[in-house]
């Protein structure tokens, strides 16, 4: 069964998640529009992660409700799994395969017909077409993590979430994802994108929401955030607010106001 989605790829409302009594998100509201990239953009311990697998139907939400592609991820799980692809922070490639024999293996799981010429079109896709025969074991950092990427769209999904895609990457490794990511919205593909590098969310994303202590305290594009934060004039020369500016400033403000 396919469908296609009407209106915002991902909806999430309300959504909270505790473990015991440690409260992981308080209420959690986003919306991510068909064919963007949204990052979620955090430090460790916001809870990024535990939205992402509540998302891909990995955990279950205490409270609040979300769709991806059009189906409830408590009332259709199933259909869910059918709609994503998810990307962990580690590559979960088999180092003993070939690149070619990895996205072939995916593409007979997934019970693809031609997995041959599946693995074919997507080394082609990733610029791994030269490297497609030697042992994944062998593969730079970016390139495994192109390869990772490339298994898990094997089947082309609508939605991907990408959980910190560059985390122990090298700075070239890194770019190398980005343009990956890029491509892939380019294409049509809805992104979820979560990461706690902030140049990585200020290069890749369409929205950015910033999700502090398990609230997303701001939501919106680069442009509106910078806003948020005054431009200072030194020497005559006005400095427009980074993105970094901004979530330490929003951050800072968050943490003061919960300690008072």
């Amino acid at each position: 069964m396919t469908t296609t989605a009407r209106g915002p790829a991902i909806t999430v409302r309300g959504i909270t998640k505790s473990y015991k009594d440690l409260p992981v998100l308080r209420g959690v509201d986003f919306d991510v529009a068909a064919g963007s990239i949204f990052a979620l953009l955090g430090s460790n311990g916001a809870g990024k992660t535990t939205l992402v697998r509540i998302l891909s139907t990995l955990l279950k939400a205490n409270t609040g409700t979300a769709t991806v592609h059009g189906f409830d991820v408590s009332s259709a799980p199933g259909e869910v799994r059918r709609s994503i692809s998810l990307t962990g922070q580690f590559a979960a490639v088999d180092e003993v395969l070939t690149g070619r024999e990895n996205l072939i293996l995916v593409a007979k799981l997934r019970h693809l017909k031609n997995p041959r010429a599946i693995a074919d079109d997507m080394l082609a896709r990733f610029s791994l077409t030269d490297a497609g025969n030697r042992r994944a074991g062998t593969y730079s950092g970016g390139m495994r993590r192109r390869l990772d990427i490339a298994m898990s769209l094997v089947g082309n999904p609508p939605v991907v979430f990408l959980d910190e895609p560059t985390t122990g990457l090298d700075p070239q490794a890194r770019i190398e994802v980005w343009q990956t990511v890029k491509h892939l919205a380019k294409d049509g593909t809805t992104i979820l994108l979560t990461t706690q590098y902030l140049d990585e969310a200020e290069q890749l994303a369409d929205r950015i929401a910033i999700l502090h202590k398990g609230t997303i305290i701001q939501n919106g594009t680069l442009a509106e955030l910078k806003r948020l934060l005054p431009s200072a004039t030194v020497e005559y020369v006005e400095k427009q607010p980074t993105l970094e500016d901004v979530f330490l400033t929003l951050v800072g403000q968050t943490a003061g106001e919960q300690s008072r």
